[in-house]
């Protein structure tokens, strides 16, 4: 079992042939909207994985909270921790450019209101061996208090180290397992401009400090483990990205629920890239998280 403690929100996303620099206007091709926040997209990306999740978090009374909500339903989720706040849904305006990146503003609105109690009473129903898994899209006191409740209990957790925020270096220690791109872990680990080698050293001299297992992406080249003092390997698929906005939720909803099926973490690995891969060929957060039968399918 996952129960998933994070952001909700409602993706805004207009596109345009590149992204703007600072100060400079550029025209738009499109704009829709989708359902999203990391918490959010994490816990779809799980459950469309084949896992049984539950999703902690909260929305507002508005027009948006239903659409938030949506997939998520649709999929099955339990959402009976989602509380609605007197703050609107959480938004994202997201810019995508020609060449699939993308360019994100969030305004956190309920996210920003779930608390140390939300998380006590989220972890309170679990374990021990399921798995909890967080991002950094509400507040760090809530986010803190559930790693400090999971422990107690025997609960896996699992942090996304994203958005970078002040205390994700702090709140990262706290983990289990630690998720991150290459920017976020050069934060966590505090040094700048690694080369390949060179993360795989820092990796493994933190590994052996803490026995935490640490996962680092690194877009298209895959990602690299290490757990149990060993260093793992995977590669996603070669493919032309039309958009790369959930890519990483896809990647650590995948893994975390490869994990709970009891899949190998180099297996995990492995399909977790493969997914991440496959967010990248359609636009929106959560309308481009694959399911498992197309995942298993390109594996």
């Amino acid at each position: 079992m996952i129960t998933v403690f994070g952001s909700i929100n409602m993706d805004l996303i207009a596109t345009t042939e590149r992204l703007p620099k600072p100060g400079e206007t550029v025209a738009g091709g499109s704009f829709s909207t989708a359902a999203g926040g990391k918490g959010a997209n994490q816990a779809l990306a799980a459950r469309r994985a084949g896992a049984q999740v539950r999703m902690a978090g909260a929305v507002g009374s508005d027009g948006f909270a239903g659409d938030a909500l949506a997939l998520l339903e649709g999929a099955g989720t339990d959402l009976s921790l989602v509380k609605t706040s007197p703050e609107p849904t959480g938004t994202a305006h997201i810019l995508v450019g020609g060449d699939g990146e993308n360019v994100i503003v969030v305004v956190p609105g309920a996210n920003g209101t779930v608390s140390a109690d939300d998380a006590r009473e989220a972890i309170a129903s679990m374990n021990g061996g399921d798995f909890l898994m967080l991002q950094l899209e509400v507040p760090a006191a809530a986010v803190e208090a559930a790693l400090t409740e999971a422990r107690t209990k025997g609960v896996t957790s699992v942090i996304n180290l994203a958005p970078l925020t002040p205390d994700a270096r702090r709140l990262g220690a706290m983990a289990d397992i630690l998720v991150a791109n290459e920017t976020e872990f050069e934060l966590f680990a505090g040094r700048e401009d690694l080369s390949a080698s060179e993360r795989e050293k820092a990796m493994s001299e933190l590994h052996a400090k803490s026995g935490q297992t640490l996962i680092v992406t690194l877009g298209a080249e895959g990602v690299v483990a290490i757990s149990g003092g060993q260093l793992h390997r995977a590669k996603g698929l070669v493919i032309e990205p039309v958009d790369t906005v959930s890519a990483g939720d896809t990647f650590c909803g995948y893994m975390v629920a490869s994990l709970d099926a009891g899949l190998a973490l180099p297996e995990a690995l492995r399909r977790a890239a493969v997914a991440g891969s496959l967010a990248c060929l359609k636009r929106g957060a959560q309308p481009s998280i694959p399911l498992a039968a197309e995942v298993d399918r390109s594996l």
